[in-house]
Formats: structure tokens, sequence, C-alpha cells
């Protein structure tokens, strides 16, 4: 996988094309990267014309977290006919793969036709007011990972990256939704409550290991980014218990049925 990323554009070509053959469709028009707790809105989207494992595809890998599906699919919006490939393989900077890896995903669905990107994830929250189980749409993030997926001298604009076009259609259908900032941090290792102070008063109210990196090459591609986040915990030093991944697959299934009601929803008027 490391030779074919040399060339990210080239890797991102190939894969958009060992996906249409794969699954018969030659262009997929909305495309989704499910974060924990998220994988249940795939079936609810429309009929599946194709899975795919992650692992058969060109510049992709088996998932390294638990709660993450480790296929591509392939599915017909049962509304509006259109195509959706819903990414279940997601690479984290912290597995070491580079930064390239993390964005292939985001980078194929481009190649592949999509003009619309759906991001979720599962994150902690530093609202006291939102408890696990709370969808919020990412209104803007921080990038704390020191890194970027644009490469030279390419000074892409990020103004309104999160398209207020699409968190205003999320809301006509769930007008309870609130607006939060997330902060990527690199990860694996949770934040420290000192790190979650930082992360509040510079603007934060979520925190997370995925994400920024994603939308920043997803504006560089020219997609449409429509970002949600689910709290599954209270970040540290606002939680009263140790932070657990059990705590956060626990929170996901929890709010499944929601969320998953929401973004098949979100996605019929795209």
């Amino acid at each position: 996988m490391t030779e074919l990323l040399d060339d990210p554009r080239a890797a991102a070509q190939a894969a958009a094309e060992y996906i249409a053959t794969a699954t018969g469709v030659e262009r997929h028009d909305i495309a989704l990267v499910l974060g924990s707790g998220w994988g249940g809105a795939a079936g609810l989207i429309g009929e599946t014309v194709a899975e795919l494992p992650s692992s058969d595809v060109p510049g992709f890998a088996k998932p390294a977290v638990a709660g993450h599906v480790g296929t591509l699919r392939s599915i017909k919006v049962e509304k509006t006919g259109k195509h959706a490939l819903v990414l279940g393989a997601r690479t984290h900077l912290y597995e070491g793969r580079g930064v390239r890896a993390v964005v292939h995903g985001v980078r194929t669905a481009a190649a592949a036709g999509a003009s619309t990107l759906v991001l979720t994830n599962g994150c902690g929250g530093l609202r006291e007011e939102w408890p696990a189980g709370t969808p919020v749409l990412i209104s803007d993030h921080i990038n704390l990972t020191a890194t970027s997926p644009i490469e030279g001298a390419n000074f892409v604009d990020l103004t309104d990256l999160y398209s207020p076009r699409l968190r205003a259609l999320a809301r006509e259908i769930d007008p309870s939704l609130p607006d939060g900032v997330y902060v990527q941090f690199r990860g694996p290792h949770y934040e420290t409550p000192a790190e979650v102070r930082m992360a509040q008063r510079i603007g934060g109210d979520l925190v997370g290991m995925s994400t920024a990196l994603e939308a920043i090459a997803a504006r560089e591609a020219g997609l449409e980014v429509l970002g949600v986040s689910l709290v599954t915990n209270p970040a540290a030093g606002i939680s009263a218990t140790p932070l657990s991944h059990a705590e956060v697959i626990e929170a996901g299934q929890a709010a499944g049925p929601r969320i998953s009601a929401l973004l098949a929803a979100v996605v019929a008027t795209l």
C-alpha cells in the first residue's frame, strides 16, 4: 500500500476504477465515512448494490479500531436513486501509515465522482449540556495534528469548510441539532484534562482523533462537506470516570437508532 500511495492522485484513481468495476456503478454521487457509532446508518440509506472488503481495494487496509466496519458499500439511495459510497474502513493518523493513507478514502470518493462528503465520528464532549448520545453538527475545526494532507504550495481556503447549506438541511430534519467546533488530536491516547482545558480555551467543543485531516483533503478535492459528531463520552476532566474505548462503543450502540435515522434522512435530501 505504501508504494501505491507514493502518488496519491494515481492511488485514488486506481481505487475508484476498482470500485466502479467491482460494484458495477460507474459513478457515486455521495460518500460517507462512518465513525464509531454510525455504522447502522448504511442499512437505512437504501439498497446495497455491492459490498467490498476494504483490503481488496487498492490503497485501503483493514480497520485497526474496534467498532469500525472493514468494508466499502455501494448503496442506491431509496428516495433519490443516487449512489452513495459508504467508507467503513477509516485510517487514523495514529496507526502510523502516514497522512496520505488517512485521506485516501476521501480522495477515492472524489475520484469516484462524489460531490458531497459526509464525515462522522465518535468524540469526547466539552460541554456539560451535551450528554453521551448527543449528535452535533461540526461548524469548524482546529487541527492539532501538526500536519496537513495538502502538499506543496497549494494554499487551500478553509473558510466555510463545513457547508452551511448542508448544516441547514440537517437542521430542517432535526432542529435540535447544535453546532460545535471539533478539535483533532493525534491520539491514540486520550487527551489529558489539561489538554481538554486548552481545547476549550481556544474555542473547541468536541475532541477526537479523526475528521479534520479528511475534511481538509475533501476541500482540496472540491467536495462539499457535512460533518457530524456523536458525543460518546464527556472528555477527560469533565468526565467523573476514567475514559475507555468500551464506553465509546457502548454509547454509540445506545444512540445508534437515532443517529442512523438522522443520517439516512439527511442523505435522502442530498
